[in-house]
C-alpha cells in the first residue's frame, strides 16, 4: 500500500510546532508590550479638560503651593480636586470675561462640580493614600513628575504595580526631607553639595518624619556624627511642610526638642541619605508589609 505521507511531512510537523511555539511566544510578548504601553497606562497623553488648566503658569509662573488648591494631601488619602470656589478667589477680579473660564463662572453660578478627567486615575481595587506618601518623604515630583513645567497635566509615570513595588523594594533611592515634599526642583546630595542632617525626639501625634531636620550647611557649634539628618536642598532652608523659614531658627527647635544640640551627620549622595531617612522615618520593610490589604481594597 502506497505511503500516504511523504518522508518530508515529519520536518514539516517538527517545523509547525515550532512555528505555532513562537507564535505564541510572540504573542505573549505583544500582549505583555501592550499593556505596558501609553495607549492601555495613557503615561505621557494629555486629555482634555473643561478648561486647560496650566500647572506651569499657576505653580512655576503665580508661585502657587500644592497645598492651595489640593487642601487634603497632607491629612486624607485623597490629594483632593480643588472646588471653585478656590478658583474664584483669583478668578472673581482676574480674566473675568475670558471665554475660556466660561465653565468655572458657570460651576461658581449654578454649584454644580467642574467635571474634571482624571488624570492620575487607579483602579477602583487599588487603595493608595497620599497623607502616608507626603508624610514619609515622599516628594509630589517623585511620582507625578515636573508638574511646575507641565502647560497641560499629563502622566509622568505608568502608576502600574510594578512601577509601585520599585520604590517599596527599596524606598532609599525617593526619600527626601519633608521640607522637600513640595520642591519640584530638589536635588539629592552629592559631594558637592553635601547634605547636614539631625534627628530629633519623636513627639506624640507627629509623623516621625517631622522629627528631623535637614540643611545644605554645617551649623556652626554642631558637632557631625553619626545620627540626624540635613538634606541637600534646592533652596533656601525651610519649614516642616515648605514654609519658608530660618534654618538657625530650625536648629534651636531641633536642639529644645532634644534637651540639648542636636548632632548632624554629614551626607553625600541620595543613597546615604535614603538609608537615613528610611530608619528615621520608621518606613516599613518589603517583609513588614504581609497583607494584601495594605494596597488592595
Amino acid at each position: 500500500m502506497a505511503q500516504i505521507f511523504s518522508r518530508s511531512s515529519n520536518a514539516l510537523a517538527r517545523a509547525s510546532l515550532v512555528l505555532a511555539g513562537l507564535m505564541v511566544v510572540a504573542l505573549g510578548v505583544a500582549l505583555d508590550q501592550l499593556q505596558r504601553s501609553p495607549w492601555v497606562t495613557r503615561q505621557g497623553q494629555r486629555p482634555d479638560q473643561p478648561v486647560p488648566f496650566s500647572h506651569k503658569h499657576h505653580v512655576q509662573g503665580m508661585g502657587l503651593q500644592c497645598q492651595y488648591c489640593h487642601v487634603t494631601v497632607e491629612r486624607s488619602s485623597y490629594a483632593g480636586i480643588p472646588p471653585t470656589r478656590i478658583c474664584m478667589n483669583c478668578h472673581a477680579q482676574l480674566w473675568t470675561n475670558a471665554q475660556l473660564l466660561e465653565p468655572v463662572r458657570q460651576s461658581w453660578a449654578t454649584g454644580e462640580p467642574i467635571a474634571w478627567t482624571k488624570v492620575h486615575d487607579l483602579p477602583d481595587f487599588v487603595y493608595f493614600n497620599h497623607s502616608v506618601h507626603v508624610n514619609k518623604g515622599i516628594g509630589c515630583a517623585t511620582c507625578h513628575g515636573r508638574v511646575d513645567q507641565m502647560p497641560l497635566m499629563y502622566a509622568q509615570n505608568t502608576l502600574q504595580m510594578e512601577w509601585c513595588l520599585d520604590c517599596h523594594r527599596n524606598p532609599a533611592k525617593y526619600l527626601r526631607p519633608t521640607s522637600q515634599i513640595y520642591n519640584m526642583a530638589w536635588e539629592a546630595p552629592s559631594e558637592e553639595h553635601p547634605a547636614w542632617c539631625a534627628a530629633g525626639n519623636e513627639r506624640v501625634g507627629v509623623p516621625t518624619a517631622q522629627s528631623v531636620d535637614c540643611a545644605t550647611e554645617e551649623r556652626g557649634g554642631n558637632p557631625v556624627g553619626a545620627g540626624g539628618e540635613k538634606a541637600a536642598l534646592g533652596l533656601p532652608a525651610t519649614g516642616a511642610h515648605g514654609q519658608a523659614g530660618n534654618s538657625d531658627s530650625a536648629g534651636n527647635l531641633a536642639a529644645a526638642a532634644l534637651g540639648t544640640a542636636p548632632v548632624y551627620r554629614k551626607l553625600t549622595s541620595q543613597n546615604e541619605l535614603g538609608h537615613f531617612l528610611v530608619d528615621q522615618y520608621k518606613i516599613r520593610t518589603p517583609r513588614e508589609l504581609t497583607s494584601c490589604e495594605v494596597c488592595h481594597r
